[in-house]
């Protein structure tokens, strides 16, 4: 039922050209359309929002999926054996004994040369959240934490202020 509502199609409205006699008046033609067409137009309007935000779920799922991966890659290289104490901002370098058996040492394959006991799995940095970044991610992920360090050492332009104002607060 129409309900008195008259619906119209935006997109379909052009102002009139200007007759002879007119004085310029661009009032739009008048085009209805049927409660159907509108219908189109909303659930086509819908749709484009619901696409997006499908896009933004599937983006955010991928970010879940990729936390939890490296969730379980830094629990598993914390139970890793090591002789050491880890100490966040070195580099361990990941070995594995013909045992089986995983562990840390602060000696690079390149150290050892052609005389490295084991084989060699990967290396990484302990951050001070005491997650593990691979080597080959170091530098991409030193140069986001500058970023955040500049970001975060920039002065906030506030206005300056030596004393509290309480103006307003008191009768």
């Amino acid at each position: 039922t129409n309900s008195g509502v008259q619906w119209c199609d935006l997109g379909s409205l052009q102002p009139l050209s200007p007759g002879p006699g007119d004085r310029g008046c661009s009032e739009p033609r008048s085009h209805h359309c049927t409660p159907e067409l509108a219908d189109e137009f909303i659930r086509a309007n819908a749709t484009n929002k619901l696409t997006v935000i499908a896009e933004q779920i599937q983006h955010l799922q991928e970010q879940a999926r990729k936390v939890l991966e490296d969730a379980h890659r830094d629990a598993n290289l914390h139970h890793v054996a090591c002789n050491i104490v880890k100490k966040p901002g070195n580099i361990y370098y990941l070995y594995k004994r013909e045992s089986g058996q995983q562990y840390f040492s602060i000696i690079s394959p390149k150290e050892w040369g052609t005389s490295c006991p084991h084989d060699f799995l990967g290396a990484y940095k302990l951050q001070h959240d005491l997650s593990w970044i691979p080597y080959e991610d170091i530098e991409k992920q030193d140069a986001k934490i500058s970023m955040m360090d500049t970001l975060l050492s920039q002065s906030v332009a506030l206005p300056p202020c030596t004393e509290p104002n309480f103006q307003g607060l008191t009768h």
